[in-house]
């Protein structure tokens, strides 16, 4: 190994110190210098003359333009092959990137004007490797020849990314004749990789707004290259499809948008790398909690705006799911004794003799809500306890070492009543128009029959139905197929009244009728009751504490004819079967539509009243039995005819 090294030193020593630097190939956006040395010695010296070093690495004014662009263009003044031409550079060649090879405008003629470009040229449009002496040599991203780091996606040299992220999505058009145009997305400041892809017919441009709230648009009529806001925008048209590329970062605020053209729906796929602008940053160590004779002191953290370079609040780094807010730091501080005391005083860990501050919480409020979901709150204060176990409210900073407890959380997420209908019972007559019915009730989440639904939206309990078969004849009494209504049946089962918090009358089940046939009478107890919430029992109440009408203790009930009886219904029982329901009165009626002939001709005769049950808010023929709960229509007869007839 000395053998070794010494050789090395030898093959040095045949060199002459290297030179001083040269000026650099270019002032702005990465150049290159070179250093030389001499060979001393009459023997061939190994190694390399040459050195080189990146320089200039400072980017660009926009206004300066593509650096293989100005090569390009330094022939313009140049005849070729007897006419001049206007150059345009030809980047990313993949077999020479650094021979200097240019197109010349408005033709498909590319010439290769120079063996090689300028030193410091870029190699490729997207990469920081640059040509040195016709060569492509490997440049990293902190500048550095032959450096293999790289930025990650955020912009970030040697990053691991987690400066930003991935937004990706997809929007699709909408068309609406009150619409010319829709916004797709807006990209933040500072975004890169931004790429767009409309396919369709319709039209993409943009909006931007800069930090100082200067706002413009641009329309992106062709394609081509635009520099909007210092930032250089790549856009390709097509007949039915539209590229935006944007490398970034972003120097404002862009808003993309979609300009309708009509016709059929366009989709446009987007994605880019949003910076995550708000970041936690870790504090100094808060003041030391004691001024002498050992104490602590911690550090917090605040979130920062990368932008405007200020505090704001903790909600905005919470917005993003990749900020982890750093943990406390805790440290012993003040140890030298105070002067006061014996000029001694051991420092012991934080134990039981000397608790560190904790969060403390007030019980929870009540829910916001009593189903459905709610919220309920409660205060959390940060105490400190003394050797003598008193407690005091102190700074929050001082109990940062440990999660803070939340302040709010869900409650009573089970779902709110509803109403719930059952089947429908049979239509009411056996022929023509009637009516049916259904029982509604109200359901927790349970299954259990409750209160608290909403009456906006109950079911309705009663609709019109019309049995297929047809009435050949009108008939004055119900038909003998008639049940008992389940309208009543509803009726009963809607009575039910859940009990409460507030003292309510609740009604208990009505008893069997009195009877077996014919009309008798029901009855039932009705309770004031109320429900104790924390033993979740119900207790019996005098009946003047609860407000509100009473409801009825007692009706009467039919249980149908007796055996013999005729199947025809006396007004009484019409009026019980439909349990006095006013809703049919008020939806049907009888109406007189005039006379019937004269009997006779003339000696005298007389006219019948010819009535028919009618629909008041449809102003339709009804069947007869829907009439039967108003008042029966009364026989009217007239004379007529009253001339003598002439002799025969």
């Amino acid at each position: 190994s000395f053998r070794t090294a010494r050789s090395e030193e030898d093959q040095d020593s045949l060199w002459d110190a290297w030179g001083s630097w040269s000026e650099c190939s270019r002032t702005c956006g990465g150049g290159a210098s070179y250093s030389l040395r001499r060979c001393l010695s009459s023997k061939i010296c190994e190694g390399r003359n040459i050195r080189y070093r990146t320089c200039s690495n400072m980017d660009c004014p926009p206004e300066a333009g593509d650096f293989r662009a100005q090569q390009c263009s330094a022939h313009n003044d140049v005849k070729y092959q007897g006419q001049f031409y206007e150059w345009l550079p030809v980047s990313n060649d993949p077999d020479n990137p650094c021979s200097l090879k240019c197109q010349a405008r408005g033709t498909a003629l590319i010439v290769e004007l120079a063996p090689k470009v300028l030193d410091g040229t870029r190699c490729y449009t997207e990469s920081l490797d640059m040509c040195i002496s016709g060569l492509c040599q490997i440049v990293g991203c902190d500048h550095q020849l032959g450096s293999a780091v790289k930025e990650d996606n955020c912009g970030i040299c040697n990053g691991d990314g987690s400066t930003c992220r991935l937004v990706r999505g997809q929007y699709k058009s909408q068309l609406s004749a009150n619409k010319l145009d829709d916004t797709v997305v807006a990209i933040p400041y500072g975004s890169r990789q931004v790429r767009f892809v409309l396919k369709g017919l319709d039209h993409l441009y943009l909006e931007t707004k800069t930090l100082q709230g200067v706002k413009s648009e641009n329309s992106l009529s062709s394609t081509g290259f635009f520099l909007v806001e210092n930032s250089s925008i790549d856009f390709q048209k097509f007949p039915d499809k539209e590229i935006l590329r944007i490398s970034g970062p972003l120097t404002a605020d862009f808003t993309i948008k979609i300009r309708y053209a009509g016709g059929a729906d366009s989709s446009v796929q987007f994605i880019f790398y949003q910076p995550i602008i708000h970041r936690w940053r870790e504090t100094d160590f808060f003041p030391c909690s004691a001024s002498c004779g050992g104490g602590y002191q911690l550090t917090s953290a605040e979130c920062f705006d990368l932008r405007s370079n200020r505090v704001v609040a903790d909600q905005y780094c919470h917005y993003y799911p990749e900020n982890v807010k750093p943990k406390p730091k805790l440290q012993e501080c003040n140890l030298d004794p105070c002067p006061a005391s014996d000029g001694y005083k051991q420092i012991m860990p934080y134990d039981l003799y000397h608790p560190l501050p904790r969060w403390e919480s007030t019980p929870w409020t009540a829910c916001s809500s009593s189903c459905g979901g709610g919220i309920q709150s409660r205060s959390i204060s940060c105490v400190e306890e003394d050797i003598q176990g008193h407690i005091s409210p102190v700074e929050e900073w001082k109990c940062m070492y440990t999660p803070k407890m939340p302040v709010v959380q869900p409650c009573n997420i089970f779902d709110c009543p509803k109403w719930l209908a059952q089947e429908w019972s049979p239509c009411t007559v056996t022929c023509g128009q009637g009516l049916r019915y259904r029982v509604v009730l109200c359901i927790d989440h349970r299954g259990m029959h409750t209160g608290g639904c909403s009456p906006k939206t109950k079911p309705h309990i009663k609709e019109e139905c019309v049995v297929s078969t047809p009435c050949y004849k009108p008939k004055e009494k119900l038909p003998m197929e008639a049940k008992l209504p389940w309208y009543k049946q509803a009726q009963e089962l809607e009575e039910g009244t859940a009990v409460s918090e507030e003292p309510s009358f609740i009604p208990e089940a009505w008893s069997t009728c009195s009877v077996t046939c014919g009309v008798g009478s029901q009855v039932r107890l009705v309770k004031c009751q109320v429900l104790l919430s924390f033993s979740q029992s119900v207790a019996d109440l005098p009946i003047d504490e609860c407000e509100g009408p009473k409801p009825v203790s007692q009706r009467v009930c039919y249980s149908g004819p007796c055996s013999g009886e005729a199947t025809e219904y006396t007004p009484e029982e019409t009026e019980l079967l439909y349990g006095s329901l006013q809703e049919l009165d008020e939806l049907y009626d009888w109406e007189y539509e005039g006379f019937t002939e004269c009997s006779e001709s003339c000696g005298g005769g007389v006219q019948e009243a010819v009535v028919t049950c009618l629909n008041k808010q449809t102003r339709e023929t009804a069947d007869k039995t829907l009439c039967v709960t108003s008042r029966r229509p009364p026989h009217l007869l007239k004379a007529c005819s009253l001339d003598p007839c002439p002799p025969r």
